[in-house]
């Protein structure tokens, strides 16, 4: 029963908390209603979407949720018979957890008493928070930050977005580097991008030139490598993150079109389930990954 009342308290909604747990809606409403009468105190106030904690209700969740998050811990460390690695289960936006997040992790991974072993899986913000809501995961890197006391987030670290392109485009147009020729450039290099509604080249256009995009013909390809490879081949214009063309621009294989005063970010976050850091396989990586970052921004 407690364990049902953390969750709808850390949920913020009987449904969501019944998903989570796996059992009907009418059966987790039974079981509050069954606790605050134990009590005689309201624990929640309904809500048109969801339901909000009463002062009681902090005051339990408070007391009772590191003694169940312990708990679970004690049963969790159980099941591993000393032979095997504790598993950490991590989630992302495949391009980032690839080339940062994964090759961090790595390192914790040998069998010194102290490691774990390490699976990923990728997705977007909504899907990778959605799984670890759900407990498919034990850590989510996003670039949305979750809401709710269901989910705790750490800012991770900032990624600066930049306008490239092959060295013969900005040949051939002659605007690089002249802010108010934005629009121009585009409308005559063809644009590769993610997706069809173009999010990074929208966002830098809003970001930077203070307009909306309106490309020729886009080549779309769900991943910011394969991006990045459609660049170097010459098929348009794109923007990527600085991290993952930083070493193309530098060997000339790409070029910056143009240099902002401040150019577009994006901010990662770094989100667990509450209370899961009490768990040291979480809390270590949690902390690694956090150090980590402090050398990508």
């Amino acid at each position: 029963m407690l364990r049902t009342f953390v969750t709808v308290h850390r949920a913020g909604s009987f449904t969501r908390a019944a998903a989570l747990l796996g059992l009907s809606q009418p059966a987790v409403t039974s079981q509050i209603r069954t606790l605050e009468r134990q009590l005689g105190r309201p624990l929640f106030l309904r809500q048109a979407r969801g339901v909000t904690p009463t002062s009681i209700g902090d005051e339990l969740a408070h007391k009772a949720a590191p003694h169940l998050d312990a708990l679970v811990e004690i049963a969790e460390t159980g099941l591993d018979d000393g032979s095997s690695l504790r598993t950490l289960h991590l989630a992302g936006p495949p391009e980032f957890t690839a080339e940062r997040a994964l090759p961090a992790l790595s390192e914790l991974t040998g069998e010194d008493g102290q490691g774990f072993a390490l699976r990923a899986s990728f997705g977007t913000a909504d899907e990778t928070l959605e799984g670890l809501a759900s407990g498919h995961h034990d850590l989510a890197i996003s670039t949305a930050r979750p809401r709710g006391a269901l989910l705790t987030a750490t800012p991770l670290c900032d990624e600066e977005h930049v306008l490239v392109a092959a060295p013969r485009w900005a040949k051939q147009t002659g605007a690089a580097g002249r802010p108010g020729d934005g629009t121009c450039l585009l409308e005559r290099v063809p644009v590769i991008e993610v997706h069809e509604s173009l999010p990074f080249v929208a966002r830098y256009w809003a970001s930077v030139f203070d307009t909306c995009p309106v490309p020729p013909g886009t080549v779309i390809a769900p991943d910011l490598r394969a991006v990045l490879a459609c660049c170097l081949a010459g098929a348009g214009l794109a923007v990527l993150p600085r991290y993952l063309c930083a070493e193309t621009l530098r060997r000339g294989d790409l070029v910056s079109l143009h240099d902002p005063a401040v150019p577009p970010l994006r901010t990662y976050f770094l989100a667990v389930r509450t209370g899961t850091l009490a768990l040291p396989h979480v809390a270590r990586a949690h902390e690694w990954l956090l150090r980590a970052a402090a050398d990508w921004n």
